[in-house]
């Protein structure tokens, strides 16, 4: 089977019992073809790349709510 991670445009091919009904053409031969929102290649974890965006905007949120809690010295 034609696995395709979209987000990271990579093709994989594996032996697998999946069945599908659509078949692409990789590298001479044709496979059923199989298409992944995340894979091994686009996943952070396995990647080392992280969202800093999505990390800041969660601090900046976290500030705004908790503000009226913070402590005068």
């Amino acid at each position: 089977v034609l696995f395709h991670d979209t987000n990271a445009d990579a093709f994989f091919v594996i032996g697998s019992t999946l069945q599908s009904h659509q078949t692409r053409e990789h590298e001479g031969k044709t496979y059923p073809y199989v298409s992944l929102d995340i894979s091994s290649a686009s996943h952070p974890f396995y990647t080392g790349e992280q969202r800093q965006t999505s990390n800041e905007g969660r601090v900046a949120s976290f500030n705004k709510r908790f503000a009226r809690f913070k402590r005068s010295q």
